[in-house]
């Protein structure tokens, strides 16, 4: 049984939870202990005791740290995807792609660990010198999701890890291998014990422990919009600092003066690749009327000719969806799509030779903005499909939700995507790309209910694992 690490050592929890192939729930990926409250507590203090050390050392021994883990994870790539691709149903090639993405993160981070820069700034006041400097914001919990096993926990970790701070960490209950294969990485690197804390288990027990404890100041998490809103209120009255990424429901408008093949070729990656389960999926396909007809006839034959399969397998495109419950959603969410009039194509379960969570990439084409299928995020290979007359009334679809992470269009002309980047009132906008999948170095994050707090990654998430400190000397 794989354990949780809490002040340098692996500890047994107060129970245990098995982690199974959604694409075989015949193989088992492993146990993981179940941390309880009292160890969370453990761990906050023994965070908590180690961070003046941390805190204190010098910005060398942290980036040495964080580099000796972006060797050792890509030392490991094709192990570590492997069980991820295993545990959370995505195609191998992502799963290694994911990995060695999570080792480009840990040697960002190592440069920035010796970067990190303050300001001296002139008084108004004769003879006084000012200093504006930046330390860690203290002990940190990080509340990770199941889609990005290891990628999300090494954009929380790493900068974390680079600005002094020290952590409790606990990783979605449905995909705890990867994140516990990181911990071990980081600890074998020679992580200061009480640095780098692992507290496996359900959100409702560890992750509402980790919040509300005294000795946490800060949460950054990733999840569901419902639980992000929960926690805002909390950290509220717990007076702590809250990084919360959560959903979103992002349109990829498609202009009569779109290159066909691009356009359709950045749809099926945005909509359906790593099973539609990204917060940056093309959920919404917002389509100019004069090459509606041509490009849903492209996108439809391509969609239902994708391969769906064994994530191991290298001839699969699209994996399982993560769990059952996952899935019956999804379901329930295609027959809300055709109750509400939209013609719905594809989207059915598939039977393969595993016994496996597998659904067909589905369609909902004749749809409207107004219907749920098109407003709430379906977190799988779903896409609403959505006829418009011209650029404004695409642009003001596009806006017309509660979300605002990511929106893309595709188009030849420069006006229009330079209107459409202006427009658009997401946090991350794309132009002839997929909604989905970005740079590591560049922050990431939202407008509206997709994103409460700073940003994450590249240089802004200084942001939020670091606070500011300004002194004043009289030098008269």
């Amino acid at each position: 049984m794989k354990q949780n690490l809490i002040a340098g050592s692996w500890l047994a929890g107060d129970g245990a939870s098995e982690n199974r192939n959604p694409a075989d729930i015949c193989d088992l990926v492993g146990v993981f202990a179940q941390a309880s409250v009292d160890q969370v507590d453990q761990a906050a203090r023994a965070a908590r005791a180690a961070l003046a050390g941390w805190a204190g050392a010098s910005p060398q021994v942290r980036a040495d740290l964080l580099e000796a883990v972006a060797q050792r994870v890509l030392a490991r790539k094709d192990e570590i995807g492997r069980i991820l691709a295993r545990e959370e149903g995505k195609t191998l090639a992502e799963a290694v792609g994911e990995t060695v993405r999570a080792a480009q993160i840990f040697r960002f981070f190592a440069g920035e660990a010796v970067r990190v820069a303050g300001d001296a700034i002139a008084s108004v006041r004769p003879d006084v010198d000012v200093d504006v400097t930046r330390g860690p914001v203290g002990v940190v919990g990080l509340i990770t999701p199941w889609n990005f096993p290891i990628a999300i926990p090494a954009w929380k970790i790493a900068p974390a890890l680079a600005y002094g701070n020290t952590i409790l960490f606990k990783p979605a209950e449905l995909t705890p291998a990867s994140a516990h294969i990181l911990v071990e990485i980081i600890h074998e690197a020679g992580c200061p014990a009480g640095v780098m804390n692992l507290v496996m288990g359900r959100g409702s027990i560890v992750g509402d422990a980790i919040l509300s404890h005294p000795e946490v100041d800060a949460v950054s998490f990733t999840g569901s919009v419902p639980v992000g809103r929960a926690m805002a209120v909390q950290a509220a009255q717990g007076m702590k600092k809250l990084q919360a990424e959560m959903g979103g429901k992002n349109p990829m408008v498609v202009m009569n003066d779109a290159d066909l093949d691009i356009a359709v070729s950045a749809v099926l990656n945005g909509a359906f690749f790593s099973t539609g389960q990204r917060c940056t999926a093309s959920s919404r396909i917002i389509v100019e009327a004069g090459i509606h007809d041509a490009f849903v006839d492209r996108l439809t034959t391509e969609a239902l000719a994708l391969n769906v399969g064994n994530p191991l397998d290298p001839a699969t495109q699209i994996g399982p969806v993560a769990s059952q419950n996952q899935l019956e959603g999804n379901l329930n969410y295609v027959e809300i799509a055709r109750g509400e009039g939209a013609e719905v194509i594809g989207g059915e379960r598939l039977q393969l030779d595993t016994e496996g969570y597998f659904q067909a990439p589905a369609l909902f084409l004749d749809a409207r903005n107004d219907m749920r299928s098109s407003r709430e995020e379906i977190f799988g290979p779903c896409a609403s499909v959505i006829k418009v007359g011209d650029f404004d009334e695409a642009l003001s679809v596009a806006n017309d939700t509660e979300f605002g992470l990511s929106a893309g269009i595709c188009t030849s002309s420069l006006k229009q995507a330079r209107a459409f980047r202006a427009g658009s009132q997401a946090g991350m906008v794309m132009v002839n790309l997929p909604t989905a999948g970005v740079d590591y170095h560049v922050p990431f994050g939202g407008t509206k209910g997709s994103s409460y707090g700073s940003r994450e990654q590249g240089r802004y998430a200084a942001e939020f694992f670091t606070t500011v400190k300004t002194a004043y000397s009289f030098a008269g």
